[in-house]
């Protein structure tokens, strides 16, 4: 299980609103909650990366809690993220290519099967991801509360 650990931002009746907190700062722009990046902050604004999870252990807002996810369902999703479009795409330019077997028009005809596929892609991981939010493996789970030495490393972080 991959454990990493959380701030309690709100709660909603037994639902956790959960922030990660980095051990690290990022090396571009030196904040540990967030992007600090001026170009990136200015494009998407600095929204923190909020998540839900099932409050097993009555934590507090303010709180820093443990939290978890098992490997294969993190393999699994990064799998369905990144190699399922791709192998789509190939298959689609592949396709594009052999089907329309056109000489002059060969080149166009691979960028437009790949595009098709790409586009069947996202459409398969928009369905895919829907689906997977009813599976209790691919949710983050909370393990429990966190050392007091974290939580004293947070709130010098937070100031």
């Amino acid at each position: 299980m991959i454990q990493e650990s959380a701030v309690v931002i709100s709660i909603d009746h037994d639902i956790a609103h959960l922030e990660i907190i980095r051990n690290k700062p990022c090396g571009l722009c030196g904040q540990s909650r967030g992007c600090g990046i001026s170009i990136w902050g200015r494009l998407f604004g600095h929204r923190p990366n909020i998540f839900k999870a099932q409050n097993t252990v009555n934590a507090s807002v303010d709180q820093v809690v443990v939290v978890g996810i098992e490997e294969d369902a993190l393999l699994w999703s990064s799998f369905a993220v990144y190699g399922i479009p791709l192998a789509l795409l190939i298959v689609g330019a592949a396709l594009g290519n052999s089907v329309f077997a056109d000489d002059l028009h060969a080149d166009r005809n691979t960028a437009l099967g790949a595009l098709l596929g790409l586009f069947v892609g996202y459409v398969w991981l928009k369905i895919h991801s829907q689906a997977s939010t009813l599976n209790a493996r691919y949710r983050p789970v909370i393990l429990g509360l966190a050392e007091q030495s974290s939580i004293v490393n947070v709130q010098c972080k937070k100031r």
